[in-house]
């Protein structure tokens, strides 16, 4: 647009001195004519003028020495009009420099001002030869283009705008989102953890304590094992609390030891007086990811946490079962058993079963992580079997 104000500010120079050669407003046309060619160039020194806001309120960014600046130049425009009509071709740029410079409602009156300086003086200009119907409405409909072709793209810049700053809205709100499902899948993950490791050592070894503590005056031995042993499993909870921190495999999978030899070793430790626990593994051993090897021993861990801290068995079985699309691991136990149908899912704090309390909820959360299913089956007085299938493939 600034490009086409200086070619048709020059073209309306040279027609006038073509036509015109010995007119004695010459002079003062030059001298006009550069005064606005150098004006018109110290317009942008000015800055830009925001010129992008909804609805009627255009070009509210425009400072006072913008609209001083433009009444300069629509002040020596409106001069050489009088002057020489054919400066008037210059209307078109000027359309649109004013109504980026000022509000709609103000922009639109100064097009129309300009539209009837240009259409009086193109009259002035053929008023010889005829009256030409062109003369007084081609300025007014270019006028009237020219002004909607602009309040419409301004608009859409409008809301284009409004769109952009809603996606950067709703992408900080959706980069926050995840930070929280972020910090809180990280808590949940801990809080699993902790019960199927940490809770876990803590109640054996408070178990253990108090058998010391009762016999600790009539059998100073068997006290002193029962001291000991508590101390295996503080070892053995520091080691796992370093590792969860860390986000590593669980200790008893550490030095490329199987989930299998993982189970038994579990098994083994988890047996104290009281509770016999036992492990089976059933079908041809497959190979299982990292990950799910993890889980299925963390599985084992809170469920047979849970048989210690509420179930009352006397005996447990881990079985690990391997079939061609998935594997299966139950944990059963001959404990004071529920009726899953009466408690459902109001949450099993507090409730005699071996797969209550935390860690039915942590143990829920891997199994569904892995794409598998878990069923609880028991009833009052009867146990409690927990069975948590994987599939061997992850789900797409």
């Amino acid at each position: 647009m600034h490009v086409t104000f200086f070619v048709l500010l020059g073209s309306s120079l040279t027609r006038f001195l073509l036509r015109h050669p010995d007119d004695p407003a010459t002079t003062w046309i030059i001298i006009f004519a550069g005064a606005l060619a150098t004006l018109y160039v110290l317009g942008p020194v000015l800055g830009p003028v925001s010129t992008i806001s909804a609805g009627p309120r255009a070009a509210s960014g425009a400072t006072t020495s913008h609209k001083l600046w433009l009444a300069a130049v629509m002040g020596i425009w409106l001069t050489l009009v009088i002057l020489a009509p054919s400066f008037g071709w210059c209307a078109v740029p000027l359309f649109y420099t004013g109504l980026r410079t000022l509000r709609t409602g103000a922009a639109i009156f100064l097009v129309a001002l300009i539209t009837v300086f240009v259409v009086a003086a193109q009259l002035k200009l053929r008023v010889q030869s005829g009256f030409d119907p062109n003369l007084l409405f081609a300025p007014p409909a270019v006028a009237a283009v020219a002004t909607a072709m602009f309040v419409h793209s301004q608009r859409q810049a409008a809301r284009l705008q409004s769109v952009i700053a809603d996606l950067v809205r709703t992408r900080r709100e959706l980069a926050a989102t995840e930070r929280r499902e972020g910090t809180l899948a990280e808590r949940q993950r801990l809080s699993m953890e902790i019960h199927d490791t940490l809770a876990q050592g803590l109640s054996s070894q408070q178990m253990l304590l108090q058998a010391a503590d009762r016999v600790w005056d009539t059998d100073p031995a068997t006290a002193h094992a029962h001291v000991r042993t508590a101390e295996s499993f503080a070892e053995r909870n520091l080691a796992e609390a370093r590792r969860f921190v860390h986000d590593l495999a669980p200790a008893d999978l550490a030095g490329g030891v199987g989930l299998e030899q993982a189970l038994y070793a579990l098994a083994e430790r988890e047996s104290r007086a009281g509770l016999d626990v036992r492990c089976r593994i059933e079908g041809g051993p497959a190979p299982l990811p990292d990950r799910v090897q993890s889980a299925l021993l963390r599985i084992a861990q809170g469920a047979l946490a849970n048989v210690t801290e509420h179930a009352a068995a006397r005996t447990a079985v881990l079985t690990l079962v391997y079939f061609d699309d998935q594997v299966v691991l139950d944990v059963a136990d001959d404990g004071r058993g529920f009726d899953p149908d009466e408690r459902g899912d109001r949450g099993d704090r507090g409730a005699p079963s071996g797969v209550r309390g935390h860690g039915l909820p942590a143990i829920r959360a891997r199994v569904a992580q892995l794409g598998g299913t878990l069923t609880v089956e028991s009833a009052p007085g009867d146990g409690t079997v927990l069975s948590a299938a994987i599939p061997l493939e992850s789900p797409r």
